[in-house]
């Protein structure tokens, strides 16, 4: 049972997130839009201030689940150049498919968008290869 529950309750706090978010100032919840948003310069900072929060919410939501779970945090065993290469690559990704996985998989798809539905099927499917694979 426990090593259900935390991604249920995780993934229901995911789309808790994004709705709350949608209905109260009608944005999508899409990390890599968020944190665009929060970096740019051309953004009323009004708008850069949910931005930061949102962010600091998904990042002291991890390290309170560790604090309240008694987990270890996980540690980086790759050297910090193969990290900055992954983040470059994962960003160029999302700069080509428009989004990353939580603004297409968690809102794109359930506001049937096409081109998320699309997009989460591909990423969903390079996935499960890459696993099959290993």
């Amino acid at each position: 049972m426990e090593t259900t529950i935390w991604p249920i309750f995780g993934g229901a706090l995911i789309g808790a997130s994004a709705v709350i978010l949608m209905l109260s100032i009608g944005k999508i919840a899409g990390i890599s839009g968020i944190a665009w948003g929060a970096l740019s310069r051309g953004v009323a900072p009004t708008d850069r201030f949910w931005r930061w929060w949102f962010l600091l919410g998904v990042v002291g939501g991890a390290y309170l689940l560790h604090f309240l779970t008694a987990k270890p945090i996980p540690l980086v065993i790759h050297a910090p150049s193969e990290a900055l290469l992954a983040g470059l690559l994962v960003g160029i990704g999302v700069k080509l498919g428009n989004g990353c996985t939580s603004g297409h998989g968690v809102c794109g798809v359930s506001r049937f968008s096409g081109r998320s539905i699309v997009a989460t099927i591909v990423f969903m499917g390079a996935a499960i290869l890459t696993v099959g694979i290993r």
